[in-house]
């Protein structure tokens, strides 16, 4: 069984009611209200951070991406001078 330096802290404050209902929903949970605050918070987390940090295809676009990169188009004329002028610059 592994276990888990907990190494920093996070401080909070909050007004008596909602200290109140963190008591009372940590109750239900049977767990502190450290570890409920920190397990959902960590749960909101993750799924925001997915929410910005996935993306989900439908299939046809997947199909299509997939032949994008089996079949890159040519670059166009201005990048391929700005790549020509970067390679004479640093040789």
């Amino acid at each position: 069984m592994t276990t888990l330096t907990k190494d920093t802290r996070l401080h909070i404050r909050c007004d008596h009611e909602i200290r109140r209902l963190l008591d009372k929903a940590a109750a239900y949970a049977h767990m502190s209200v450290s570890e409920f605050v920190l397990r959902n918070a960590v749960e909101q987390a993750q799924s925001l951070v997915q929410a910005h940090e996935a993306i989900t295809l439908t299939e046809h676009d997947f199909n299509a991406f997939l032949n994008a990169l089996d079949r890159p188009g040519q670059p166009a004329p201005a990048l391929q001078r700005a790549f020509e002028r970067h390679a004479a610059q640093v040789r």
